[in-house]
């Protein structure tokens, strides 16, 4: 018979932390603190397997499902002395989800299953306390009636605002029996309207439910969402977790909070977390009332006010911390944990490792290397390398000055301006047509997950720390300001004022989530500081990394910043971007203008000193560095204008009658440009363009040897081929500009001359290819839409439901596709050593940046990536990570 069903609890269990795959990232956790002897409520884990069952045979279960169940749930009951639906003594259990991967706040939770019109008396008399048990209930009837009986829980939330209302109280924890009670009843109507059934009075029936609604959540579209974002496979599935519920919301001497052995903004060694007294666990990570502090210097750091938890409950505070050591030491790493306390015994409810932000996850990972409990290796592989991200963009400049009109909670720090929106769905159209927004929320939800991803960043006027929002954006990299109680949010005039300060959707404002800031207007910024950690860290993941890292550069700026943040190189230097500057472009119009040669040759002459001067600098920006020139790639017609006012100005400027640039327009109009009269063609065609470059480049380079009496190694690359024969002629022609330099400049010129591999023909024929090319660089980008016959810039009017529809994995201009564009790199890689077994080999498109790319490229044995300046430390991390991993396997 298969195992379904593991049980956990009372010091030993049938799983551990090694059966993430099987039980989840939370039963496998569950199994592993109980054999470790923490006061884990006994429960059980149905495994994923079930959850691929459940989607494969039409959302119904084993055959020997529920025996097996109901065996685990009488375990429980022996265990703890309570029965499942006994009106005089019920156990009550919480029914979660746990996928491999931690998924926070994406899939459902129901907790006090077991409660109906009978068992609440029973509650009500074994616990004491009647307030307790109808509180329970009214939270679980809108629980289950969210979860599993798809009711808006806003009906539930509007029920109890005017409960609070109708008695004069503030918080819910000041509604009494009597009143809970009569909101039990209000909460079963509102059900019964909705669903046009009675609320389910069977237990058995609500755990089968709620296991069902747990199943299901893995494909509700926000989860979906969070996995495309994260890169999370969608056949993994979920557990289900059943556990013994224990109670915050008893009184006084309970409690319910969330905490991190170390900061999980700033990565500091200190413990972090809030808790509630008479509370349970949703009311912290929900939002719906702002909790206070773990400690007393956590509260004083952030100015959350409230009594510390080491003040209110020092006796659970104390064995708390010392749950916290063991599991740190256990895991080796920080941890993120749910507890409960139920009339001051302490209950551990989970531990994971911790969701923290790039800044904090460098400190911890340093600092742990530096305190002996991981390796510099295991430090360098701890970090996820596009979290970088994060580091090194500009923060507020401390000079600027700022209005701030409100303060909350530091829950995700970067420092972010963009224009206010107050929906998801506002948030994503404006992203989509360009537009930095800042997201405004009384709280966040997991279904405003795409809104999150495309925000800026996130402002919320409740929660706190660990609500939602802080979670979720301190996963994405956003900026996030939490519990920001000055603001009052109006959803329908879309609008929030803050200190007597309107702000209407689409003002713009500036928040800084390291501080908890919100400001009026956009705030200048200054660029980062890559010192400290980051330094420490890249020095150690350069130490094991094999990969080169070079940079898409053809400007001073971007090849300074590139070399700030490690660039050993340039891998592109797209010539083209140098044409478009004002005294340049006439000369370029003239020179495609010109009907002859003569005429083509004569308008270039004006471009080679201004090339020269550009390859100058480049040459002595990179030092020793190589730097590997792409000659002219588009077609011509994108230097010409197409506006008739302008076509007017560049026959002016060229001394030709308007005609003359229509004509030649009109023919060089092509019906589909990207495979059209471009790359190599232009140089076959129209060789003195290529001849005039190369000039540039040979100049420029003896040049610099002059000045700096050091030898320049230029790489000159010639894009588009996809015949042997096309490079052959090009390169004896550059071989001839060499020579010519050479002679007229009295020495000899070190170069070499290789091909952007971008069409599949030249990966397949790539053995010929290289008997005239010193190297090969792969222009993924091209390569990608020409492998799948894909437009980048139409694909995405369809790519996001083929993403949806999981026919793609994901964005193949993101994420090298490996199992197509791959091949064809593997194959033109195998066949172009076979002839050339010293040929250099990269990839230049912006998959170089790409973590899962870069592993890919190490994997196939590449020479180099390049990628833009931003992403250079990026590539540098992950080619460090992939050469790791790589060591293992062998």
């Amino acid at each position: 018979m298969t195992k379904w069903v593991y049980g956990f609890g009372g010091g030993r269990a049938e799983g551990d932390a090694s059966m993430k795959a099987l039980l989840g990232g939370k039963g496998a956790n569950l199994a592993e603190m109980s054999n470790l002897g923490l006061p884990v409520p006994p429960g059980f884990t149905i495994s994923t397997e079930v959850c691929t069952w459940f989607y494969a045979h039409d959302r119904s279960y084993p055959a020997d499902l529920a025996e097996q169940v109901a065996a685990a749930l009488s375990t429980i009951e022996r265990e703890l002395g309570s029965r499942f639906g006994d009106p005089s003594s019920p156990l009550l259990v919480s029914v979660r989800s746990g996928a491999p991967v931690s998924m926070p706040g994406m899939m459902d939770t129901v907790l006090n299953l077991g409660l109906n019109d009978r068992t609440v008396e029973g509650l009500a008399a074994a616990s004491g306390d009647a307030r307790f048990a109808y509180d329970s209930y009214r939270r679980f009837i809108q629980m289950y009636g969210d979860v599993v009986l798809g009711v808006d829980h806003y009906l539930f939330e509007e029920a109890l605002e005017e409960a609070k209302q109708a008695r004069g109280v503030r918080f819910d924890t000041e509604l009494d029996a009597a009143a809970l009670a009569e909101l039990v009843r209000t909460y079963k109507g509102i059900v019964e309207k909705e669903t046009g059934r009675p609320f389910p009075q069977d237990p058995n029936d609500q755990l089968w439910g709620a296991i069902g609604a747990v199943f299901g959540s893995w494909q509700t579209q926000r989860a979906v969402t969070y996995r495309r974002l994260h890169n999370i496979p969608h056949d993994m599935g979920t557990a289900v977790n059943v556990q013994a519920m224990v109670f915050g919301n008893m009184g006084d001497d309970c409690a319910t909070g969330v905490a991190f052995t170390r900061n999980p903004s700033t990565g500091e060694k200190a413990y972090y977390g809030e808790f509630l007294i008479n509370a349970q666990g949703e009311d912290v990570v929900a939002g719906i009332r702002t909790p206070q502090p773990l400690t007393r210097a956590m509260g004083a750091a952030s100015g959350a006010a409230g009594r510390a938890m080491e003040d209110a409950l020092p006796q659970a505070f104390a064995e708390l911390v010392a749950v916290f050591e063991r599991l740190e030491r256990h895991y080796r790493e920080m941890q993120d944990i749910e507890f409960t306390i139920q009339r001051g015994k302490l209950y551990i409810l989970q531990t994971r490792t911790g969701k923290r932000t790039a800044p904090a996850a460098l400190k911890i990972a340093v600092d742990m290397a530096n305190e002996g409990l991981i390796t510099k290796e295991e430090a360098v592989l701890r970090v996820d390398p596009a979290s970088l991200d994060q580091l090194l963009h500009p923060t507020l400049d401390p000079k600027a000055e700022r209005q701030v009109i409100a303060k909350g909670l530091p829950a995700s720090p970067g420092a972010v301006s963009g224009k206010v929106v107050f929906s998801a769905d506002h948030a994503e159209r404006m992203a989509a047509a360009g537009e930095p927004v800042i997201l405004v929320r009384i709280e966040t939800s997991p279904d405003d997950i795409h809104g999150m991803h495309a925000a800026k960043g996130i402002l919320t006027s409740r929660g706190g720390m660990t609500s939602h929002a802080a979670v979720v954006a301190r996963g994405m990299g956003k900026a996030c300001v939490c519990g920001a109680g000055d603001i009052t949010i109006s959803y329908a005039e879309k609008a929030f004022t803050a200190k007597g300060v309107r702000v209407a959707e689409g003002d713009t404002i500036t928040i800084d989530g390291g501080q908890g800031t919100v400001m009026l207007g956009k705030v200048p910024t200054v660029d980062p500081q890559l010192s400290g950690d980051f330094a420490t860290l890249m020095e150690w993941a350069d130490a094991c990394r094999r990969l080169k890292v070079r940079t898409n550069a053809e400007t001073p700026l971007d090849a300074r910043t590139a070399i700030r943040f490690g660039a050993e190189g340039i891998g592109l230097c797209r010539t083209e971007h140098m044409f478009f500057q004002p005294e340049r472009i006439v000369a370029m119009q003239e020179m495609i203008l010109s009907d002859d040669a003569e005429g083509r040759k004569k308008a270039l002459a004006k471009l080679l000193p201004m090339q020269r001067a550009d390859f100058v600098e480049l040459f002595l920006i990179m030092g020793d560095l190589p730097v590997t020139i792409r000659l002219l790639d588009p077609p011509l017609h994108e230097f010409l204008p197409h506006d008739e006012e302008e076509l007017g100005i560049v026959a002016k400027e060229a001394g030709v009658d308007v005609k003359v640039v229509r004509r030649r327009l009109a023919e060089l109009k092509e019906a589909n440009p990207m495979l059209g009269l471009r790359g190599c063609r232009l140089g076959i065609l129209f060789p003195e363009i290529y001849e005039m470059q190369a000039r540039a480049i040979f100049e420029a380079a003896f040049e610099v040897e002059a000045r700096k009496g050091r030898t320049v190694v230029p790489e000159v690359m010639i894009p588009l081929v996809g015949a042997e024969r096309e490079l052959q002629i090009l390169k004896e022609r550059i071989d001839a500009v060499a020579a010519e330099v050479g002679r007229e400049r009295g020495g000899e010129l070190n170069y070499l001359v290789g091909t952007m591999i971008e069409l599949p023909r030249a990966a397949l024929r790539a053995g010929e290819i290289a008997k005239h090319a010193a190297f090969f660089s792969f222009g993924t980008n091209d390569l990608t839409q020409m492998t799948f016959g894909l437009s980048r810039d139409d694909s995405g009017k369809f790519l996001e439901p083929y993403l949806r529809a999981d026919i793609f994995k994901g964005d193949p201009f993101q994420t090298l596709d490996q199992d197509g564009v791959g091949e064809l790199i593997k194959i033109a890689t195998e066949r172009g050593r076979a002839v050339r077994p010293d040929i250099k080999l990269g990839i230049c498109g912006e998959h170089g940046g790409d973590p899962a790319s870069v592993a890919f490229c190490e994997r196939v044995g590449l020479d180099y990536v390049s990628c833009s300046p931003y992403r250079v430390p990026i590539a540098r991390l992950a080619a460090a990570q992939a050469a790791l991993k790589a060591k293992k396997t062998h």
